[in-house]
């Protein structure tokens, strides 16, 4: 790890500044991901933006709206009664991330700026198009167990690590930004991107900008809702492949349905085909099974990780049959 300066910002205004003045500057909050990527080498900032004395905590209803500060942690945001009983699905998905240490002091906005967890993207022996632009892929010819089926490119074919994200992009959320000239909204699905050729970029936040809070309308269908992570052990581990769910009922009819994927993607993967083929028909198992199976129809899959097609159309057929 590198020698770098060190300074603890009291507003977000002072924060943004302080990263502006430096290019080669990060913010630092519960530093779970950040810390790590550090001491492997893998990111080396000059500057470190200490931001945990910002007033970005909150966890709060305001009409018909809940507002999740940046700096709320993964505990307290999965532990809130608020979020228990408006948005299940994420209690539940920050509840199977991580350890509980770590969702202690791991913050919502960090959560949503972890870089992925691909062997080739830590190896700084290896060579990497996200952590080394131009180096090429070592994963498309080295072990791709945990890698993409879906979304990838010839530059890149690494997955999003978080299951918070896989929930968030079924919540209908709004990410809101601060920069230099003042703040903007986002929504929450337009946050990360493809790999296409600059794989580099996990997301669409702009040099000057920090995450300030989470918007979520609240609503039946953000409350019927379900998330099922498969991994390869029962905690601190990554999802081979997690679905996030949400179904609204009437009459025995699916009025609305929303599906995402983690752990197949290097974004949370929203099954927008699946949702409206969902819509109008009853919620059995037939539906469920026809519906898993037009979600894996188009995956691509590489030298070790053709098992994720079909634990994928398991894992959606489950978490259907759970909300």
């Amino acid at each position: 790890m590198i020698n770098f300066q060190y300074l603890r910002a009291n507003t977000s205004k002072a924060a943004i500044a302080a990263i502006t003045k430096n290019k080669n500057s990060k913010f630092i909050a519960g530093g779970t991901n950040l810390v790590d990527l550090m001491k492997r080498g893998v990111t080396s900032p000059e500057k470190l933006v200490d931001i945990n004395l910002l007033p970005l905590k909150q966890i709060e209803m305001i009409q018909d709206m809940i507002h999740i500060g940046a700096m709320a942690t993964n505990a307290d945001v999965a532990a809130h009664q608020l979020i228990k009983a408006h948005l299940p699905v994420l209690s539940m998905a920050l509840s199977a991330g991580a350890s509980p240490q770590l969702r202690n002091v791991a913050t919502v906005g960090g959560n949503m700026m972890q870089r992925t967890r691909c062997g080739y993207f830590y190896d700084t022996e290896m060579p990497c198009n996200k952590r080394q632009p131009g180096t090429g892929c070592g994963a498309l010819q080295g072990y791709s167990r945990m890698h993409a089926i879906f979304g990838a490119s010839e530059s890149c074919i690494a997955v999003h690590p978080s299951d918070m994200c896989v929930a968030l992009a079924i919540l209908d959320a709004t990410v809101v930004l601060a920069g230099s000239k003042g703040e903007r909204k986002l929504k929450f699905t337009d946050f990360h991107r493809l790999p296409g050729s600059t794989p580099e970029k996990d997301n669409n936040l702009k040099a000057d900008e920090m995450i300030i809070r989470l918007e979520i309308p609240v609503n039946k269908v953000n409350q019927q809702s379900n998330y099922v992570k498969v991994r390869d052990r029962a905690s601190y581990a990554f999802a081979l492949v997690s679905v996030a769910s949400s179904l609204n009922v009437t009459d025995n009819k699916i009025t609305e349905a929303r599906i995402a994927m983690g752990g197949v993607a290097h974004k949370p993967w929203r099954l927008a085909e699946v949702e409206a083929f969902l819509v109008g028909k009853s919620p059995n198992p037939e539906v469920f099974a026809a519906a898993a199976t037009l979600a894996v129809k188009n995956a691509r899959t590489y030298k070790d990780n053709g098992f994720k097609v079909k634990l994928s159309s398991n894992t959606i057929i489950e978490a259907l049959k759970g909300v």
